[in-house]
């Protein structure tokens, strides 16, 4: 009777490995047709019992499951990315093992095929605004080829774009640990016979040039990232109320690029939301310092100033702007909008007040302040209309001001020249 148990496991086991067998080549004829569904389906029945294969059959078993993933990825499932390395993956691991390479070459083959295949899917994804899955492909590509660390880079960039902040932070942190720099050296040469400059690699321009049908050669860096991710660093820290660290995230910014006046703002900006006064107005004053006739930063300055509500220090910034460049029309438009805004102010307690004398000459007396900030307001828009006549903002803001004056002669004018 034992014997007889003995010959039926025996038998047992034997139909199990035929089944599989018979399951993995119907898996690679489906490969081979093309049919990932198919492929999918016999690869799920035998890998129930593969634990039990002997080294080669799993060997199989995990490469063919690699080759029906990722044709499933190459067919738009991009959760298959990761099953199809796991699996590439565990060939290698197997056969490493085992002192057996049937499937190694091919699969390492393989994986580095995938690393284009995701690239490629990630540009398709960031084509359609699909910036969360570009991100988690192109950082996949970075893992399978970790020398290529452009793809971490464009992997932040794209969570960036997708508001996937957190995400873009680990990235950004990792390309700073690794201490990468993104600069690139272009080469460059004038074709004789068209007379346009050409990009190549190095050794085709210099055997161009030395054919003599191109000429001028030219070489140039392009600027390092570096800097670029620092601040990024900051920037996210910020967005994200991680201030204390955005703050140290600072420090390394402006260590790695001290006179960039755009981080100089930004940290500024911190410094007044943490209620430190006298530090922002240091960071203005050095910003101001290092481009004294850029008529931006005066008009960013005027912007961060009127939404911190410091009136007066905005005005001085956007006049300035102007003084620099007398067409400016949006600093134009923010300066005549704090007059507006202040003359609105005033409303409120204007309806506040009651019918009696006191209160009726108290609103005549704020209604006069409204109408003389509202006056300024006008008065410098009618200043900007010289330059720029046809400016739909400003004829816009100015028809509306006289609207609320009550200045029918004017806003009647106004009207006219917007067409209306």
């Amino acid at each position: 009777m034992k014997t007889k148990l003995f010959i039926l496991a025996a038998m047992s086991c034997t139909m199990v490995a035929f089944s599989q067998k018979n399951e993995l080549k119907s898996a690679e004829k489906a490969i081979k047709s093309g049919s990932a569904a198919e492929a999918k389906a016999a690869i799920e029945s035998a890998s129930a019992l593969i634990g039990s294969a002997d080294e080669k059959t799993q060997g199989q078993f995990y490469f063919l499951k690699g080759e029906t993933y990722a044709m499933l990825a190459k067919k738009g499932d991009a959760s298959a990315f990761n099953t199809a390395i796991e699996a590439y993956n565990k060939v290698i691991s197997l056969e490493s093992a085992s002192g057996k390479a049937k499937y190694t070459a091919e699969s390492k083959q393989k994986l580095s095929g995938m690393t284009a295949d995701l690239v490629n899917a990630a540009v398709e994804d960031n084509n359609n605004n699909k910036y969360k899955e570009a991100a988690n492909k192109l950082y996949l590509g970075y893992k399978l080829s970790p020398s290529d660390t452009v793809y971490l880079y464009y992997a932040a960039s794209s969570a960036v774009n997708g508001g996937e902040y957190e995400q873009a932070l680990g990235y950004y942190n990792e390309l700073k640990d690794l201490g990468y720099d993104g600069s690139e050296v272009k080469y460059t040469a004038v074709n004789v016979a068209t007379g346009e400059t050409e990009e190549m690699n190095k050794t085709q321009r210099d055997l161009m040039v030395k054919s003599k049908t191109y000429k001028d050669p030219k070489e140039e860096k392009s600027p390092s990232k570096s800097t670029e991710i620092v601040k990024n660093i900051a920037l996210i820290y910020t967005q994200l109320g991680q201030d204390d660290k955005a703050l140290e995230a600072y420090k390394d910014a402006r260590a790695n690029d001290p006179k960039d006046v755009n981080l100089i703002l930004n940290e500024a900006n911190l410094y007044f939301k943490l209620g430190d006064k006298d530090k922002f107005k240091s960071l203005m004053a050095e910003a101001t310092a290092l481009q004294p006739d850029n008529a931006d930063l005066f008009y960013n300055i005027g912007v961060v100033s009127m939404e911190q509500g410091n009136i007066e220090d905005a005005r001085n910034a956007y006049n300035r702007a102007i003084e620099i460049n007398p067409g400016y029309v949006n600093a134009q438009l923010n300066l005549s909008t704090t007059y507006v805004n202040e003359g609105n102010g005033l409303i409120d307690a204007m309806n506040s007040l009651g019918n009696s004398r006191a209160d009726i000459a108290k609103y005549d007396q704020l209604k006069k302040q409204k109408d003389d900030f509202f006056k300024k307001g006008a008065d410098i828009l009618e200043q900007a209309l010289k330059l720029n006549p046809d400016n739909q903002g400003i004829l816009e803001q100015l028809k509306n001001i006289y609207g609320a004056l009550g200045d029918n002669e004017n806003f009647m004018r106004l009207k006219k020249l917007i067409g209306e």
